[in-house]
């Protein structure tokens, strides 16, 4: 049986375990990009829009919401519609937002599948921070692709997700499937 090695090259105790380290979750898992209140001008989704698309994960503007790559996706594509407009609740939604939200929302999912043939989706808005937002104060809808198989003992049990993409590989497959799809 091997040893096991640290990132350091300094040895670990050997236990016939392979290790899939993420410690690039640690910083979400600490609170960043968390605002410490519900003002806008700390909010994250609130930021976004005045970023270059590469740079703010913006795969499509619309004219009262935006598509943006989840910064800490459940899977690869796992995309957030996000109205403009600093709102929590989905009551408080103009007509023309939750129209949009919802379009984007199916027009999301048509890009995905094009992008990645994915067997399915999650689809949820998380009304509240009881309810599971982590960003409870700008209301957001998730589209997550699914795959037959991709949730295994990893998310259950290590509480670590293993993502076969990079961010920036996803924006630029998701980006150009968008474009081809209008």
């Amino acid at each position: 049986m091997a040893e096991v090695e640290d990132a350091a090259g300094r040895p670990g105790d050997p236990d016939g375990f392979e290790r899939l380290w993420t410690p690039h979750r640690m910083v979400y898992i600490g609170g960043q990009d968390k605002p410490a209140t519900a003002a806008p001008e700390e909010c994250p989704f609130c930021r976004i829009p005045a970023r270059e698309d590469r740079d703010g994960l913006v795969v499509h503007r619309g004219a009262t919401a935006f598509v943006v790559l989840n910064l800490y996706p459940y899977s690869p594509g796992h995309l957030l519609v996000c109205p403009y407009r600093h709102v929590a609740d989905y009551t408080d939604l103009t007509d023309a937002e939750a129209v949009e939200v919802a379009a984007l929302s199916q027009q999301a999912m048509r890009v995905v599948r094009a992008a990645s043939a994915p067997h399915g989706f999650n689809l949820g808005l998380n009304q509240g921070a009881v309810a599971g937002a982590g960003i409870a104060a700008h209301l957001h809808q998730h589209v997550v692709p699914r795959w037959a198989g991709d949730a295994n003992f990893l998310p259950v049990i290590g509480q670590t997700k293993a993502l076969p993409q990079l961010l920036d590989d996803t924006w630029q497959v998701v980006t150009a499937a968008w474009e081809r799809l209008g």
